[in-house]
């Protein structure tokens, strides 16, 4: 009984959470596995609907493991991505990220944990189903010298990214407000570098900004339900050079330090 109960509250906390948040037309969830870390970068890419007044107060939750966000911005209206202030809160097993966009585009990245000890490798990240979403993709890049990728869903387009990367993507539809969708990966790898150090990857130089935000953005949807990827680069050249971490991360390992630390606290490497 205390169980059904607690299931209950729970319930009924989500759906009131995302009641809060006014619906999105479009969402894509990137996953870049060691990407440049040996942790797994993940991207929320939101579009808010037209409908919604500006600014829009949002509330989205980003696992307690990732520590909060490396990079919040919002879309201006010549596509360029401008720092959002935000405010986290930790509760729940969750990082509650408040956001307060002027315009209709915005943009969070995280880092999350990823045990990268044995050439097994598995991931899971799961969308909270904070909002409402008209249209929802999905995009899984493979890391460098990575085989026997597994992505559940089933991510049905294959293609390249700019920086020479494998990826998976797939539109999964409409998701109700608190309608959950988890998405787990598997593979193997038994180089532990990141991706960009396997590749001797140097970051790529920003592409022109186009007339339109809604070409900049890597969320429009073309004919057939194909998604257009090929912002996924800039978007990280832009965050980059103009994004602040949330907080310091060793340069070896990845583990998250504290300020004034001359020495990482997992791996022992100087931080200088």
């Amino acid at each position: 009984m205390v169980l059904r109960i607690l299931a209950l509250f729970l319930a009924i906390t989500l759906q009131a959470q995302a009641a809060t948040n006014p619906p999105l037309s479009a969402l894509q969830i990137e996953i870049w596995p060691e990407y440049d870390r040996p942790r797994a970068l993940v991207i929320l890419k939101g579009e808010l609907s037209e409908s919604t007044a500006l600014p829009a107060d949002l509330a989205l939750r980003l696992p307690a493991a990732s520590g909060g966000p490396s990079a919040v911005a919002y879309a201006d209206a010549s596509g360029k991505l401008i720092n959002l202030v935000y405010e986290p809160e930790s509760k729940g097993g969750f990082v509650t990220v408040r956001i307060r966009p002027p315009q209709r585009y915005f943009h969070i990245e995280f880092y999350d944990t990823l045990a990268s000890d044995q050439p097994q490798r598995e991931y899971r990240y799961t969308w909270p189903g904070d909002l409402a979403v008209e249209r929802l993709s999905v995009l899984v890049k493979e890391p460098a010298a990575a085989s026997n990728l597994a992505v559940l869903p089933n991510l049905d387009i294959t293609g390249q990214s700019p920086d020479g990367l494998n990826h998976r993507a797939a539109q999964l539809g409409a998701f109700k407000a608190g309608q959950q969708l988890p998405i787990e990966i598997r593979y193997t790898k038994n180089d532990p570098r990141p991706s960009t150090e396997i590749m001797g990857a140097a970051a790529p130089a920003p592409s022109a900004p186009p007339d339109a935000p809604a070409a900049t953005w890597p969320l429009a949807l073309v004919a057939g339900g194909v998604v257009v990827l090929l912002g996924a680069t800039a978007g990280l050249v832009w965050r980059r050079r103009h994004i602040k971490p949330s907080g310091p991360f060793c340069p070896k390992c990845g583990k998250a330090t504290k300020a004034g630390d001359r020495f990482c606290a997992s791996c022992g490497a100087g931080l200088g």
